[in-house]
């Protein structure tokens, strides 16, 4: 008994040390704080109306309509780290930090209980903390951090309650769930997994369903409570529109080169390999097949047979996830938002899952007890954790130098931003980039007319109408219209900022960013 709980004791001292120096690498990669996009400040600003005692809203834009395109998790998470009077842009940083450090000592616990070798839970919280694209991932203020946290509790309580058939550990499974899809809409693939793990792993179908019941009203009430907020006070359910629009070829040269990045933590290698016909195409699908073919034996063969033996159930659920994620993600894109894009974000849980297999895949040739398999194992574990330090290490460095995206020195140091500052309070500001411009001058602002929906991919109606009326209010000189980074767009954006501009007075013109008002 004391050797069991001297044993333990190490093993969690270590995941610890493991965790503190994940936080660590946030907290060093960031000394001005995690990098920003449109929707990082998206949900700053929404946890800074939350502090406001207004609610849920777009206080970084002049309607401040309620929230419903992001889900509330994130900036509620935030607004409540607020309250100690930390602002949540700040907190972004203390949040996130502390996500990496916990992201990997869950890992650490779930390879342990997914292999019953505390050695393999190191071996998992490692590759995870070392992974340039997770660090990469938590250096930035948005919701999937968080998301793989509440993911991570999920697949750890299902597996407990597999383990004891208590069904508390059931409900508490669909409440993580319900986190999660509170977090990220993306939330709804691992209700799918779940309840195909279910319906597959259990004996009998008076299990299967009053499991799968159970499962189902423990995440319902947060997931209706959440909807119903949404039609009362915006009349839509999650901000999407029903209409296809297919996947592009510069998105999934996107996925293919992200992919690329987390595979092959060496650049020179990587590049040489990206430039072989279709290698990661290759690559990509026979790891597919192989999972899938994996798959569906463990789970039609438990599902035929009762009596055979149930598949090991984190590994199982993880590979389910695989598929189940991407199946949502692509439905999103082909369905509901054509601006969504396989980015590292969105890309992330995949790779926990993947990385969770790879552990399995390991412990499974070192169960062979064969020396060749088992030096197999140990070389590659060396070989993987040694290559993915040193991309890290260069990745800390980098992000170290400078803040990422809106957080950089462009921004903050922006004279065009110190010129909108300068405008009378209660100027109307129309801009191309909303985000810093509420950021930086603490001012919501007014989106441009458009052509196009990014959304829908749908043309938008009224455009001519919108630059009239823009122009108009501007002329009046109660409005100014800035524009960030003119002349470095494409083609047909640059053709609409050159539409607004028309018959207005430049007012300020520094490296490509203008401003324009009435004639003085």
């Amino acid at each position: 008994m004391k050797h069991f709980l001297k044993s333990h004791f190490l093993f969690l001292a270590v995941l610890s040390l493991i965790a503190v120096i994940a936080v660590w690498a946030v907290l060093y990669s960031t000394p001005q704080g995690l990098g920003l996009s449109d929707d990082s400040i998206a949900y700053i600003a929404g946890a800074r109306s939350i502090l406001s005692g207004q609610g849920y809203r777009e206080a970084w834009l002049a309607s401040n309509q309620p929230v419903t395109h992001f889900p509330p998790a994130f900036s509620s998470i935030l607004a409540l780290i607020g309250l100690s009077g930390l602002d949540p842009l700040r907190g972004t940083r203390f949040v996130n930090s502390l996500l990496f450090g916990g992201n990997a000592f869950l890992l650490g616990i779930l390879g342990w209980r997914m292999t019953k070798s505390q050695s393999a839970g190191v071996v998992l919280a490692l590759l995870f903390a070392v992974n340039a694209s997770f660090l990469n991932a938590h250096a930035v203020a948005m919701s999937e951090p968080l998301y793989i946290f509440f993911s991570l509790a999920s697949f750890l309580v299902f597996f407990q309650y597999f383990n004891t058939k208590q069904n508390s550990w059931l409900v508490l499974t669909g409440i993580f769930v319900a986190f999660a899809y509170l977090t990220r809409y993306a939330g709804l693939a691992l209700i799918a997994t779940f309840l195909v793990a279910l319906i597959l792993l259990q004996d009998t179908w008076k299990q299967k369903l009053t499991s799968a019941g159970i499962f189902i009203f423990s995440a319902l009430p947060f997931l209706l409570g959440w909807s119903i907020r949404n039609k009362l006070v915006a009349d839509n359910a999650t901000n999407r529109t029903l209409i296809w629009h297919p996947l592009t070829i510069e998105n999934i040269n996107t996925a293919i080169f992200n992919f690329s990045e987390f595979f092959i933590p060496v650049e020179t290698w990587r590049r040489a390999l990206i430039k072989i016909p279709n290698f990661f195409v290759t690559l990509l699908s026979l790891i597919a097949l192989v999972l899938l073919v994996w798959l569906l034996y463990k789970g039609l063969k438990k599902f035929l047979d009762p009596a055979a033996e149930r598949p090991e159930i984190l590994s199982f659920t993880s590979g389910l996830y695989i598929f189940g994620y991407l199946a949502s993600i692509v439905s999103s894109m082909l369905l509901f938002d054509a601006s969504t894009k396989f980015k590292l974000r969105i890309l992330a849980p995949v790779y926990v899952s993947l990385i969770i297999l790879l552990v399995f895949l390991g412990y499974w040739l070192w169960q062979r007890r064969a020396m060749i398999w088992r030096s197999i194992v140990i070389i590659s574990t060396f070989i993987i954790l040694a290559l993915s330090f040193n991309d890290i290490a260069g990745l800390a460095a980098k992000l170290h130098k400078g803040g990422q995206g809106y957080a950089s020195f462009q921004w903050y140091d922006s004279q065009a931003m110190d010129f909108l500052d300068t405008l009378p309070e209660g100027t109307r500001i129309y801009t191309n980039q909303p985000g810093p411009v509420y950021l930086y001058t603490d001012r919501p602002s007014y989106v441009l007319p458009d052509l196009v929906d990014p959304v829908t991919d749908l043309p938008r109606e009224g455009y001519v109408e919108g630059v009239d009326a823009l122009q108009e209010d501007v002329l009046s000189g109660d409005a100014a219209l800035a524009l960030f980074k003119f002349g470095s767009e494409e083609e047909d954006v640059q053709s609409i900022y050159i539409q607004l501009a028309d018959g207005l007075y430049l007012a300020h013109n520094t490296h490509g960013d203008k401003i324009y008002t009435a004639f003085p």
